[in-house]
């Protein structure tokens, strides 16, 4: 067996993991390789999570139907003549395996949702500067923290958004919902509210790009709130009053923190405009 001679101090190990290339040094095929890899990497993970969703289909369930009991036991200590039970319906025998399997996908989308956010992290951060890189781990994760809070905000308030549209009809009317409908609607107004709720990242990270300041905000604070509250009554799946305050009050306070964020930054710095 050959004996390699010692490494002089100071020289480059050979062994070992290899340092990754600059976003500069690599090819086109390189960036599709890496790519490829990180596509494949998400993929099989979002599987795998489907499969755990799979297997608690009966608690995830149980879970997104629990403001649809809510709000039917309400509605029948109001009106005791009408039903207490909060079965949903299929109407073909492939419904149910369908619904498990929506239930599985926007599950397995979910729990794998941190590995995948990661993987995209890690394939554009070669790209970006150090003064990029130090604001994108605050807004990823101010992100993340808000879709999270305005999709629990859209399962807490969803109960009186069942019980207002399952009222507005009058008593004569009797509720038979399918688990897809049923699942369409509440996972609509869970991601709706997610999205809205992103508006302060949204101004913050125009604040920093220098299209936007802290005392334009300021000036277009009336309009805002007006412009605030008619997006919400037009994008609300539900279009009831209590999903509407819901959304547009915390949308005025995140306003307004924008605009503190904003006047905080500057006051740290000067100039908030990109360099060349």
């Amino acid at each position: 067996m050959a004996i390699r001679p010692p490494r002089t101090r100071g020289e480059p190990a050979r062994e070992g993991r290899t340092a990754r290339p600059t976003p500069e040094a690599m090819t086109l095929s390189e960036h599709l390789r890496e790519l490829r890899r990180r596509l494949i990497v998400s993929v099989l993970v979002t599987v795998a999570a489907g499969v755990v969703a799979f297997a608690f289909y009966n608690d995830i369930f149980a879970f997104l139907v629990h403001p649809y009991c809510v709000s039917i036991r309400a509605r029948h200590l109001a009106h005791p003549s009408l039903p207490a039970t909060c079965d949903l319906f299929i109407t073909s025998p492939l419904q149910g395996f369908a619904v498990r399997i929506k239930i599985a996908t926007y599950g397995g989308v979910f729990l794998a949702s941190p590995v995948i956010l990661w993987e995209i992290w890690r394939f554009i951060t070669p790209g970006l500067n150090p003064r990029e890189k130090r604001y994108a781990i605050p807004f990823i994760a101010s992100s993340i923290a808000l879709f999270s809070f305005g999709a629990a905000v859209a399962y807490l308030v969803s109960n009186k958004a069942l019980g207002f549209l399952g009222s507005i009809g009058g008593t004569h009317l009797t509720q038979i919902y399918s688990p897809t409908s049923y699942l369409s609607f509440i996972l609509l107004l869970m991601a709706a509210f997610g999205i809205a709720f992103e508006l302060p990242v949204v101004l913050v990270c125009l604040e920093i790009a220098g299209v936007l300041s802290p005392a334009k905000l300021s000036a277009w604070r009336r309009k805002a709130i007006v412009i605030i509250f008619a997006l919400a009554a037009i994008f609300i799946p539900s279009s009831d009053p209590f999903s509407l305050f819901a959304m547009a009050i915390p949308m005025c306070l995140f306003y307004e923190g924008a605009i503190i964020v904003g006047k905080v930054l500057r006051r740290g710095k000067p100039s908030l405009d990109p360099g060349p």
